[in-house]
């Protein structure tokens, strides 16, 4: 069931819910694109599905009628209250799982820590798209396939190619760990209230063999491009004698040049670096 701009502008009203701009707010009012969604995705019928930002449970619905059990993280209390009103059928089922989370700390929800095999499909809060990934990254679970609505901004960012200005620390977990697909690009009149800008709806398949950096080498990488357009030789000697002879010892194996900038390093190169850890 999707909800014309009017229809969703009375239930808002309804439960009493004024969209949040800080929480990224925007409920999609096109049918057509929630039906996009679920094509994108073509997952296997009972695959479990993660669901970051139910709002008004326009996609939730479609994925529980294709046969997905769903966890959905829903940080509004309003929302949330009324999802589990208007859908307290297929929780009693356990078809439905909600928790009132900030998705970013909760980035899996409820889902059961010995899945393994689930999807992640969702209109992600702008506000919170490139955190939550990191969120995700940082547990290790990773996904068959995600199908995510992004601004195209922040899209672009995350697949950004070295060197280019927008390729950063996040571009290069992404690739080592998913492939990007298949992309549609998204109107802001399909959301109410309209957003400043387009949107995608994006796919993302896990690699056969991702590879998932540990957490210092995360963050190592991280602070390397806050300082993205000084040569990597330089940024090496103010790390600590530690980071600073992995550093070096790293471009010597890779026959990286140290006037070489972060932003200049290719993807596979930074995996190398990480598989020291």
């Amino acid at each position: 069931m999707s909800l014309t701009p009017k229809e969703t502008t009375d239930l808002l009203r309804d439960i009493g819910h004024q969209p949040k701009k800080q929480l990224g707010q925007n409920f999609l009012i096109d049918g057509n694109i929630v039906r996009k969604s679920i094509e994108m995705a073509d997952l296997p019928e009972g695959l479990p599905v993660v669901e970051i930002g139910p709002g008004l449970g326009t996609l939730t619905r479609r994925l529980l009628q294709a046969g997905h059990p769903v966890h959905a993280v829903e940080i509004d209390h309003g929302l949330l209250e009324n999802l589990e009103r208007s859908l307290s059928p297929e929780i009693g089922q356990g078809r439905l799982s909600l928790q009132r989370a900030d998705a970013v700390k909760s980035p899996l929800g409820t889902l059961p820590e010995g899945i393994d095999e689930y999807a992640v499909v969702a209109n992600l809060p702008y506000a919170i798209s490139s955190a939550w990934l990191e969120s995700l990254l940082a547990t290790g679970r990773l996904p068959l396939r995600m199908v995510l609505m992004l601004q195209k901004e922040a899209l672009d960012r995350m697949w950004a190619d070295y060197g280019t200005k927008n390729y950063n620390a996040l571009s290069i977990f992404l690739r080592a760990s998913f492939e990007s697909g298949t992309r549609h690009l998204v109107s802001r009149q399909c959301f109410y209230p309209a957003p400043g800008v387009d949107s995608v709806l994006a796919r993302m398949d896990r690699l056969p063999s991702p590879f998932l950096f540990a957490d210092p080498s995360r963050a190592l990488i991280r602070k390397i491009f806050t300082r993205r357009r000084k040569q990597i030789g330089s940024l090496a000697k103010r790390e600590k004698a530690s980071e600073r002879d992995e550093i070096l010892t790293w471009l010597e194996s890779e026959g990286i040049r140290p006037t070489l900038r972060p932003e200049q390093i290719e993807p596979q190169a930074w995996v190398s670096l990480g598989r020291r850890d």
